[in-house]
């Protein structure tokens, strides 16, 4: 006997909508989304997109009117629920507008909740192109099949950063002078989670004082080799989420 086809299609492509999904509902796009449905992939009617809303989850659609300039579609049936994003937040110091494009991308992948850039006295960039963060996290998520986009803040100073800092969020920051190993500070703590990494050139002593100086904050080494700033945003992330995220098997909570 033939096997039974996957389903829904490995092959098919995935893509996040703006509105709210629902059984039976009627989907049209237009724009870039209608082109790379159409142009890219030639889907055709009947043929099935994945399609992700940020508040219900994943859903299996069948093209009911492809069109050169729109498509519209029909949402089939749920696949998943939106998943469960583990609480961590990424602060990561603004870098070059392509070093920061890659952290974005990566946190993305890597499951952060929030991402919430800021700027500091050695940062050599100082503004965010928020349509431009938006879709790279967006094609990220569509690219690694997460069914939650992460928060992308607006950038803002470090001052303010701590001066509004959460009382009952951890904040473990980066230190190229030393502190407590990065993988033993994450398995020893539970809760709402923040890791804060600096510039190309680090935190001046000012600002490593005031960091140090809050109560919620805490030291941590990545080890012996100084990493450039969007090496230690991914690699750090990545750390967290193998001792303490999602990696071990158990959803955080």
């Amino acid at each position: 006997m033939p096997a039974t086809p996957a389903w829904p299609p490995r092959s098919a492509p995935r893509l996040f909508v703006e509105q709210e999904l629902a059984p039976g509902m009627r989907v049209a796009l237009e724009g870039n989304q209608a082109h790379y449905l159409n142009r890219v992939m030639r889907l055709g009617r009947d043929d099935i997109v994945i399609l992700c809303d940020d508040v219900t989850g994943e859903w299996a659609a069948k093209v009911t009117a492809p069109g050169k300039r729109a498509i519209c579609l029909e949402t089939v049936e749920q696949l998943r629920p939106r998943e469960a994003v583990p609480d961590f937040w990424l602060c990561p110091a603004l870098l070059k507008k392509d070093r920061f494009d890659l952290v974005l991308e990566k946190a993305t992948e890597l499951g952060v909740h929030r991402i919430a850039p800021m700027v500091t006295r050695r940062c050599v960039a100082d503004k965010l192109n928020a349509e431009r963060a938006t879709k790279i996290v967006t094609e990220a998520a569509e690219q690694c099949a997460r069914t939650a986009l992460p928060e992308v803040a607006a950038p803002q100073s470090l001052d303010a950063l701590l001066r509004y800092w959460p009382a009952d969020r951890a904040l473990f920051f980066a230190d190229e002078l030393g502190g407590t190993p990065a993988a033993e500070a994450f398995s020893r703590h539970t809760g709402p989670t923040a890791l804060l990494i600096g510039p190309e050139g680090g935190f001046d002593g000012a600002e490593r004082t005031a960091i140090r100086a809050h109560p919620q904050a805490a030291a941590i080494t990545l080890g012996p080799r100084i990493l450039r700033g969007e090496t230690a945003a991914i690699a750090a992330t990545a750390l967290w989420m193998g001792v303490a995220g999602d990696w071990p098997g158990e959803q955080a909570e």
